[in-house]
């Protein structure tokens, strides 16, 4: 159970540990002009970033389950957070991916706990759906420490024009008994992309590939 929300998540603990959000973040990027180009439209991406502590720091657990309910609960709160970053409807997303930094006190499994149960069903719900499997990207890190999350296209991995990553960052986080929780979220490829492959309008998104 998550505890410390602010965005109608809220929820009383009903036994077992909980995990609580210390801090939520936001980053959006806006990109207007690479090598003396305009980028128009201007390509965007959010990161929505959640700050949690981790109930298994500095012990091991064989179930972790308290870290896969979180995920499910990061995956609608973050995924809202970052579509609305961008002003745009849902359906209008079109690159997704996610990412953890486990503190020192942890291990690399509790951010895969997070990541990969359920944390993808109400993200992919968040942005009007998804085909392709969601890139991730996780790592051991201190205060600062940053991490490029993988983003592609959300309906046909294989397009190209959007493979791409976002670096993010919490200046105070992770501590040791923490983890930083990352989705992001684009509205575009990258700026001026020119060096081939299938677009998205070539793109069946039948398959989550092509």
């Amino acid at each position: 159970m998550l505890t410390g929300s602010r965005d109608g998540t809220e929820q009383s603990p009903e036994g077992g540990e909980t995990v609580q959000i210390r801090k939520l973040v936001t980053i959006v990027e806006e990109t207007r002009a690479e090598a003396g180009r305009a980028v128009t439209p201007p390509t965007r991406r959010a990161a929505a970033l959640a700050v949690i502590t981790n109930p298994f720091a500095g012990r091991y657990a064989e179930d972790l389950g308290e870290l896969v309910q979180a995920g499910e609960e990061l995956g609608s709160l973050l995924g809202k957070r970052a579509v609305e970053a961008l002003g745009i409807r849902p359906d209008q997303a079109e690159s997704y991916g996610k990412g953890a930094i486990v503190g020192a006190a942890g291990e690399l499994e509790h951010a895969a706990a997070i990541l990969h149960p359920k944390l993808g069903a109400p993200f992919r719900e968040a942005v009007g759906g998804g085909k392709a499997i969601i890139p991730s990207s996780k790592k051991m890190g201190v205060p600062g420490t940053e991490l490029d999350v993988p983003v592609h296209y959300k309906h046909a991995a294989f397009v190209r024009t959007h493979f791409d990553a976002m670096p993010v960052r919490v200046q105070d986080a992770p501590r040791d008994d923490e983890i930083v929780v990352a989705l992001v979220v684009t509205d575009s490829g990258r700026p001026l992309p020119r060096v081939g492959g299938l677009t998205v309008a070539e793109a069946k998104k039948e398959d989550g590939l092509r």
